[in-house]
């Protein structure tokens, strides 16, 4: 049985690390491993955010989202934010899908201008310069001309920017809900199967 191609998932500072979290815990729950890159701002996001807290030792970390999804030990791989070691810093061992979920604009701004000051800048650039498939759920509003022409410059490059912009065309009745259909939207993207949301024109079927 062939092994399922990991794909890159990073979390950075901006608002709404729930949609990292969750799109963690699908990804992984269909068996698809994980090099999983998270922003020292990203953790201090989660602390405020949610009711959960990740340690800043990459091993505790993992554990405690094993644990917190019942994944399977050992489809998360955890990399520091200088391992230029790692397969994700080369395009000879990058996956070739990466999501930065959600991303900052400051991180949207390294990206477009090619900076790789840390691994998921690089990872980034890397996916970019290899023309493989590179997803940013962006997290911010209002958006300034500066994040339009980042978007714009990503966009022309073959990154798929895809804004955290929850639709309510299938009535979400909590928090969750609301997070699933990003996620769901992100899951299209990538290709992998979800029954997280009821797709436009399946919504009103009985």
């Amino acid at each position: 049985m062939l092994k399922k191609e990991p794909i890159t998932i990073a979390i950075t500072g901006a608002s709404g690390v729930q949609y990292g979290l969750r799109l963690i815990d699908v990804v992984a729950s269909q068996g698809i491993p994980i090099y999983l890159l998270i922003s020292k701002a990203a953790l201090m996001v989660l602390a405020v955010e949610t009711d959960s807290q990740l340690s800043g030792n990459h091993k505790n970390a993992v554990t405690a989202l094993e644990d917190k999804f019942g994944l399977e030990p050992g489809l998360i791989t955890m990399f520091a934010k200088e391992d230029w070691m790692s397969p994700v810093a080369s395009g000879s061992g990058a996956p070739s899908k990466m999501v930065i979920c959600p991303c900052s604009t400051g991180t949207l701004s390294a990206v477009a201008n090619g900076a790789s000051d840390n691994l998921i800048e690089r990872a980034a650039d890397v996916v970019l310069k290899e023309r493989n498939q590179l997803i940013m759920v962006v997290r911010e509003t209002p958006l300034s001309s500066i994040h339009l022409k980042n978007m714009l410059t990503l966009s022309e490059m073959g990154a798929i920017i895809l804004p955290a912009s929850p639709g309510f065309y299938n009535n979400p009745k909590t928090i969750e809900d609301m997070v699933d259909f990003v996620v769901f939207r992100i899951l299209k993207q990538l290709k992998l199967p979800s029954d997280l949301i009821k797709p436009w024109g399946q919504v009103y079927k009985q």
